[in-house]
């Protein structure tokens, strides 16, 4: 893929980009591990008061922000807003709670002899970013954000769709006083990545990606032995039981299909709905889809833009048209509208059965897939059958049920009567192929630090 801003509610190519040279990268990989040796000495007090300037800064160009976004990636403006109020948010959070997070954590010194003994967090080094682009701003903030306030020294990979966002974010920092070789974004392809990876000044990496992408960092990582992050795919299980507030589970299904233009780690994609209420939940759903209006994200009244890429509309008509031609049921939806730009009408499909790829493939685009069960071991069983394991939603208002729901459910994030959606104060991540590791919270601060034992005698 081409560096460049390609607007994808036209598919006009707005604006390109070289990529960096093999000289300019390594100037700049000189200039993070220079910077590292003095920035790892920086107090606190000095990094939140960079990281409260950098959010001053963000939120005072919300609009600005929020509409390169949309320009970029195709994101509605109202969604593209949301984002960047987020970001601010995030940044604040660890700008306030990265020391109480980071404290020397005591231990039972008389256990082991000594006459003091604890844990301190101290930070590694430079670490690599590989971002994507569906949350231009938020997924690299939540990586920057607990990053530099550790102390470690950041080096952004972004996407090659969402250039102009990710040199917006190396300027950012620089802008609100963080000196430059703290966070620096290299406009590279994918091709130039391995080469960054093995590089000895950088010691540690993170990527949110697809798994092809995941597996391919972690296996260069490992063979460097070098820490990795990975937030993988996900295809995550809505169930709805028969005590569910109804009203609120149809209407949270669509929010939690249709987010971010259906492109979405965390997006509800498979709706698991018992028998009693699947009727019902069938109906007010499609109808609720199908009243959706598609269109120019910059228009306020616009509930769903393009997708980001063409090869990404692509794909999701290729996954919705092999369910149907094997046999399921579009019940609304799948066709893209007859206009410039990658669009795709939101589509629920019923009777998806284990031979379409829509039973175990993630679908990337505003496409829900409708299931009917009959009791809670039914449910849990199809929603743990796929190889993922990011979110996961339940509705019922049995606690007996969300008690099993918290404790079967093979995922990182359980979100009960609500939708699954990362805040700062709670893990985010998940568990088989949708990754390792967490970020955001204090779990999220830790993962890029040494963990350094101390006894003292």
């Amino acid at each position: 893929m081409a560096i460049a801003t390609i607007n994808p509610a036209t598919g006009e190519t707005l604006k390109t980009f070289e990529p960096l040279s093999e000289h300019e990268v390594d100037e700049r990989l000189a200039l993070a591990a220079a910077e590292f040796e003095i920035y790892r000495a920086t107090d606190f007090k000095q990094r939140a008061a960079w990281m409260q300037s950098a959010a001053g800064l963000l939120e005072s160009e919300q609009e600005q922000v929020a509409r390169l976004m949309t320009t970029e990636m195709g994101k509605t403006l109202v969604s593209a807003r949301a984002e960047v109020a987020k970001c601010v948010k995030g940044m604040r959070y660890y700008a306030e709670h990265a020391e109480e997070f980071l404290a020397d954590e005591p231990a039972d010194a008389p256990a082991v002899g000594a006459r003091k003994a604890y844990a301190r967090y101290q930070p590694l080094g430079p670490v690599l970013a590989v971002m994507p682009w569906n949350f231009p701003l938020w997924q690299a903030v939540r990586f920057a954000a607990p990053a530099l306030m550790a102390g470690n020294v950041g080096l952004l990979k972004h996407a090659s769709n969402v250039p102009q966002t990710a040199l917006y974010l190396g300027e950012l920092f620089a802008r609100a006083g963080f000196p430059r070789g703290c966070f620096q974004t290299l406009l590279i392809g994918s091709g130039q990545v391995e080469a960054v990876l093995r590089d000895r000044r950088v010691v540690a990496a993170t990527l949110t990606g697809s798994e092809p992408a995941g597996r391919s960092v972690a296996a260069i990582a490992g063979s460097e032995v070098k820490k990795t992050v990975l937030e993988l795919g996900g295809s995550d299980p809505y169930i709805v039981m028969p005590s569910a507030d109804l009203d609120g589970a149809v209407a949270t299904a669509v929010t939690a299909r249709v987010q971010n233009n259906g492109q979405s780690c965390i997006a509800a994609k498979r709706f698991i709905v018992h028998a009693e209420v699947y009727d019902d939940f069938a109906d007010r759903f499609v109808a609720r889809m199908e009243a959706l209006r598609v269109g120019d994200p910059e228009d306020e009244s616009t509930d769903v833009g393009p997708l980001a890429t063409r090869q990404g509309r692509d794909d999701v008509e290729k996954i919705v048209a092999d369910a149907a031609g094997r046999g399921a049921r579009v019940l609304c939806g799948g066709w893209s509208p007859d206009r410039p730009g990658w669009f795709y009408q939101p589509t629920v499909v019923a009777g998806v059965t284990p031979e379409m790829r829509l039973f175990g493939e993630e679908v990337f685009g505003p496409v829900a897939s409708l299931y009917r069960v009959g009791d809670i071991d039914e449910a849990l069983a199809l929603a743990n059958i796929t190889s993922f394991g990011l979110g996961s939603n339940a509705w019922t208002a049995d606690v007996v049920e969300q008690e099993r729901f918290i404790t079967d459910l093979e995922a990182g994030i359980v979100c009960i009567n609500g939708m699954v959606v990362s805040y700062p104060e709670l893990p985010f991540g998940g568990v088989k192929n949708s990754g390792y590791g967490r970020e955001l919270s204090a779990h999220g601060i830790r993962e890029f630090c040494n963990i350094k034992a101390v006894w003292i005698g």
